[in-house]
């Protein structure tokens, strides 16, 4: 069956709001780790994670830093609108060139609020800086399918829009906690290794590592590796079609080098994707280089991947040959990093080639991240995890405990 035919609500399961972690626990690897392996499931705790990898292997963590995204403004008549900055406007090629604009730029956004703004009208915001205040305005430009184009300028013209967002922005956490973000998360919700800014959500299964593990890890000969995946908001967006065709996966940026390439043609088949957004990325490089392979010279855009690609592209090319025709393409090139985006949608009855294990959180009925948990693992095996995770008290989402998962 193909995944465009998938029904969702076999992907649905009942999970009570209690379950939901509002807020971390006070010590990042005291989170409750699943470890599933074969049918067999054990209970322990992040802490513990390196008893349960074997030497040599190699985690493949997401090193993206989440950017504070929410923008509040008010009308001169008191009314809120609250932007929600997505993603660049296609004017940029990626999103660290668009968040280091100065002076102004055009960003993707979510609007809430958005009846009580018309186009063509603009918002202030009024913050300090060096002691002088300063302004930002937004103007609503266009609606567009998913959001709205809105242009920003502000008067202290030496500052980037990183920095904007940092001064005059909120952390945005998932709309499913229910609260406003609060001082500790600024901290909680990055990862201990957040580098490379762009995310509007974390890569929640980092988050429980700490320098502890990291150290546990070196000692046992068991390697970190980072990609950069910088996750959108469309990763909360639930499906609401009947079937999977009727959704739209949202895309995301992908930042990597050439010399994590050679890492994994060097360990490869000895990895472990660290959270969804690891393995997404690690999956969809093997299908670059399979496009690679069918056309050496394709342009960058012909090697993206889009929603549906993979299901019909030929899959009996074996990973070191994909790799190596993706290094090869990018030398090519003259680059040394391959910048991009994926759309690379994860469902049964995709099979991984990149991952034996998966570390990550517990996700939302009825999401694409739990179609690619069922994908990875089996779909007797989802259900069997998730009911054993809701047995023994293990809590869920973005600042819930974790599981290791290997491969069906």
């Amino acid at each position: 069956m193909h995944p465009k035919e998938i029904q969702i609500e076999r992907y649905s399961y009942d999970l009570p709001d209690e379950r939901i972690a509002r807020y971390p626990l006070p010590e990042r690897d005291q989170s409750k780790l699943l470890v599933y392996r074969e049918g067999e499931m054990n209970e322990s705790i992040y802490r513990k994670l390196q008893d349960y990898i074997p030497e040599h292997f190699l985690l493949v963590c997401n090193n993206t830093k989440v950017v504070e995204a929410r923008l509040l403004f008010y009308k001169e008549s008191g009314a809120k609108i609250e932007l929600f900055c997505l993603e660049p406007s296609s004017n940029y090629s990626d999103i660290h060139r668009a968040l280091q604009q100065t002076n102004e730029v055009a960003w993707h956004c979510l609007v809430g609020g958005a009846s009580k703004w018309k186009p063509g009208q603009e918002l202030m915001q009024l913050f300090t800086w060096n002691g002088k205040q300063e302004t930002l305005v937004a103007r609503y430009l266009e609606k567009k399918e998913d959001g709205f184009l809105i242009h920003f300028s502000w008067t202290a013209s030496q500052l980037t829009f990183a920095e904007i967002l940092h001064v005059c922005g909120e952390i945005p956490l998932p709309p499913y906690l229910h609260r406003k973000a609060e001082q500790d998360d600024q901290v909680r919700y990055q990862t201990l290794f957040a580098k490379t800014e762009g995310s509007v959500a974390a890569p929640t299964a980092s988050l429980h590592f700490t320098e502890h593990i990291l150290q546990a890890l070196q000692e046992k000969n068991i390697d970190i590796a980072y990609v950069t995946l910088h996750v959108g908001a469309g990763t909360f967006k639930p499906v609401k079609s009947e079937t999977l065709e009727g959704h739209s996966m949202h895309a995301e940026f992908i930042q990597v080098t050439i010399s994590f390439l050679e890492e994994v043609l060097r360990k490869w088949p000895n990895i472990i994707a660290v959270g969804t957004t690891s393995l997404r990325t690690l999956e969809s490089l093997y299908w670059m280089g399979v496009k690679a392979i069918h056309n050496p010279k394709a342009t960058l855009q012909e090697l993206e991947i889009k929603q549906w690609d993979v299901y019909s592209l030929e899959a009996t090319i074996t990973v070191p040959e994909a790799i190596q025709a993706l290094i090869d393409w990018l030398n090519k090139q003259a680059l040394v990093e391959l910048i991009c985006t994926t759309q690379l949608l994860m469902a049964p009855p995709y099979q991984s080639v990149m991952a034996q294990g998966l570390i990550t959180n517990f996700h939302q009925p009825k999401s694409t991240l739990l179609l690619l948990v069922a994908a990875f693992v089996g779909e007797v095996a989802w259900k069997n995890i998730y009911e054993f995770a809701l047995q023994h008290n293990f809590r869920f989402l973005s600042y819930g405990d974790g599981s290791l998962l290997w491969k069906k």
